[in-house]
């Protein structure tokens, strides 16, 4: 089974699901942007975080979300939550509710 593995900006809730668990751990290694402060939480799941080869299973999904972190820095991190099983990094953004046209003058 793959695991799946979340990156959540640091003050910003999930925006897509979390992992699939009973339980979710938060692990101490953090992602920081190389060019700014931004700083995102690693989410998974509780019991493959406490398995035995979490390390070696982790260390591919934990560089591919460095570098969505390293291009997200271009758009001003907009990008909030992030996730990755392997093959693809998932992006999930807050949509923005569109711009509030001004009223037209004839129904004033």
């Amino acid at each position: 089974m793959k695991q799946i593995l979340a990156a959540i900006r640091s003050g910003t809730d999930p925006i897509g699901p979390l992992p699939p668990a009973s339980f979710h751990r938060t692990l101490e290694e953090q992602i920081h942007c190389p060019k700014c402060e931004a700083t995102y939480n690693l989410i998974v799941d509780y019991d493959w975080a406490v398995s035995r080869h979490f390390e070696r299973e982790s260390a591919q999904l934990i560089r591919m979300l460095r570098k969505a972190v390293m291009l997200g820095h271009s758009t001003d991190h907009r990008v909030t939550h992030f996730e990755t099983a392997g093959v693809v990094v998932k992006s999930y953004k807050k949509e923005e509710p569109p711009p509030i046209s001004p009223m037209p003058k004839h129904i004033m």
